[in-house]
């Protein structure tokens, strides 16, 4: 048996320590790009004045959404769509607000 100090011993710490410094550095990218996200939503739901969380965010999506398909509509020339989708995405909106 050889002892524990040998050439496969230095190989398996050198191999340990690239493995190890591959997390870290993935961890310190994805780590701050998920602070960075979850700073950004909560900034978003201050902004508006509502509560942060996923239910409110896919109400902020679907309202958002309803006023920009009364945009489309706009350019469209179809004002009655207009009207309908911004007073459905003003009052899926309105909801939203403390």
């Amino acid at each position: 048996m050889e002892s524990s100090s040998g050439f496969f011993s230095w190989l398996g710490g050198a191999v340990g320590s690239v493995i190890q410094a591959i997390v870290d550095f993935l961890r310190l990218i994805f780590g701050g790009l998920s602070d960075a996200i979850g700073d950004f939503l909560h900034g978003v739901a201050n902004a508006v004045g509502m509560d942060p969380n996923i239910f409110n965010y896919l109400w902020l999506a679907l309202g958002v959404l309803m006023l920009i398909a009364a945009v489309r509509a706009i350019f469209r020339r179809a004002i009655v769509a207009a009207i309908v989708w911004a007073v459905l995405g003003v009052f899926v909106l309105g909801g939203l607000v403390r």
